[in-house]
């Protein structure tokens, strides 16, 4: 602005004298001449007076609130626990009795294959256990018989081997028998009846009547049913990155939103943190479990949302805008600023250590090294540090009474000295130094006495 200025007070004058020089005036008294001077004398002056003019500001207010250190995912919500029923026998699908979202107990039947062809191969299996029944009791007969004559020296031992062997053998083919018949008995009072293995509801449903079914022990075998076992408990499996995963922890609250629910918040815990490193596109993340109540219903399976991670949360503590912390005066030189904020900083030493940063920035302005210079310009702090005296920053009394909560196992954050212009009570700007906190990304926590609540800092200057 300041430039602009300038240029236009340069063309007015270039302007004045090109048709002064040009000859348009030379017939007039000499006092014009004067006057064109003195208008000339007014116009610089105006000009001069306009690059002292005091830029213009835009105010934040420090007040009080309650701030939150978040790490922010996405996820996607499922049941705890899912069971997918397979069929124990193959067959055809005779009745189904369930369909989606039915609430089903332990051992309710879901449906029933057919069992016309078992019912025939069990007649065929009864029939066979008699007729080997009736040859093992022939055996065992014959068998009594030949030891009764073995006895009596009438038959060879060989014989008597013999008569025991077809014995044994017709014992076996009758275990074989009934061991067949107890099987085919089995699919049709049991495995022909698809029944639920949990209490849950039906989440899914791929049979209906007349469909073939694969036995479960065979690969080509499908899932016939879906069942949750409780969506009034459900999880969400979220997706963190490796630089936040560190902040995750068992036990940690959890805050989501779905958009399919607007202006609605929910809540969780983290139940566990997976170990196992998923990559994709070059990016590392792991699976955290969060669990979360749904005793309305209002969550289904399936539905993505968004999740906050609550690191850490202050209550009741000072705030200030973000964008307070960042600005510079553009209207200061950067020595002029340095020397603002060096003064700034001696409202938070004793009196020996203001003593000893005067005396290690003269030093540094009458020919020390460059570098030192430079970390001594900074506020004066570090050459403190460096110099064994260790100013300490106090922080304030004015955040008494807020209330703190840092996640377990958790290093809170180191308070970082920062500057917050401001216009004083004469009118004028000055600067101040102040510890600052956690943020949320948009304001963050200051260490200041309970007296600078609702007091005006600088956020930037208008245009």
């Amino acid at each position: 602005m300041k430039n602009q200025q300038r240029g236009i007070c340069y063309l007015v004058l270039s302007y004045v004298v090109f048709y002064s020089d040009g000859g348009i005036f030379n017939n007039m008294k000499k006092n014009v001449n004067r006057i064109t001077v003195f208008c000339l004398f007014i116009l610089f002056s105006a000009c001069s007076g306009n690059n002292s003019t005091t830029a213009t500001y835009e105010f934040s207010n420090i007040r009080r609130g309650t701030i939150e250190r978040t790490v922010s995912s996405s996820g996607t919500i499922n049941p705890i626990a899912t069971v997918r029923v397979l069929p124990q026998m193959s067959g055809k699908v005779e009745e189904v009795f369930v369909d989606y979202n039915d609430s089903v107990t332990r051992g309710t039947i879901l449906a029933r294959l057919n069992t016309d062809m078992l019912r025939l191969t069990r007649d065929r299996q009864q029939a066979s256990v008699q007729s080997s029944r009736a040859n093992y009791e022939l055996q065992l007969m014959n068998y009594r018989t030949q030891e009764a004559l073995a006895q009596r020296n009438l038959i060879s031992d060989y014989e008597l081997r013999q008569s025991k062997t077809a014995l044994d053998n017709s014992a076996a083919n009758l275990a074989t028998a009934e061991a067949d018949l107890r099987t085919t008995e089995t699919e049709i009072n049991q495995y022909a009846y698809i029944t639920s293995p949990i209490t849950g509801i039906v989440l899914d449903r791929n049979v209906n009547v007349g469909d073939t079914v694969v036995g479960g022990s065979n690969s080509n075998s499908a899932t016939m049913f879906t069942i949750a076992e409780n969506l009034r408990e459900m999880q969400i499996e979220a997706s963190v990155g490796e630089l936040d995963v560190s902040s995750i922890h068992k036990g940690q609250d959890v805050r989501f939103t779905l958009e399919s629910l607007p202006g609605r918040r929910f809540s969780g815990v983290v139940e566990n943190v997976r170990m196992v490193p998923v990559v994709s596109g070059g990016m590392v993340s792991y699976t955290v479990l969060i669990s979360v109540e749904n005793r309305d219903g209002s969550l289904m399976p399936g539905m993505t949302c968004a999740v906050d991670f609550i690191v850490e949360r202050s209550e009741n503590i000072l705030l200030v805008a973000n964008a307070a912390l960042r600005y510079t005066p553009t209207s200061l030189s950067a020595d002029q600023i340095s020397e603002m904020v060096f003064s700034a900083s001696l409202a938070n030493m004793s009196d020996e250590q203001r003593q000893a940063a005067v005396i290690a920035r003269t030093q540094a302005s009458q020919g020390q090294s460059r570098n030192q210079n430079s970390s001594n310009q900074s506020g004066g702090i570090a050459s403190l540090m460096s110099m064994g005296g260790g100013a300490r920053m106090m922080m304030p009394s004015g955040n008494s009474g807020s209330s703190r909560q840092a996640s377990t196992g958790q290093a809170r954050n180191e308070p970082v000295m920062r500057n917050l212009w401001y216009i004083n009570g004469d009118g004028k700007l000055d600067v101040m130094q102040v510890l600052t906190g956690i943020s949320d990304g948009s304001f963050t926590e200051v260490y200041l006495s309970a007296d600078s609540d609702s007091m005006q800092v600088i956020l930037r200057e208008r245009i």
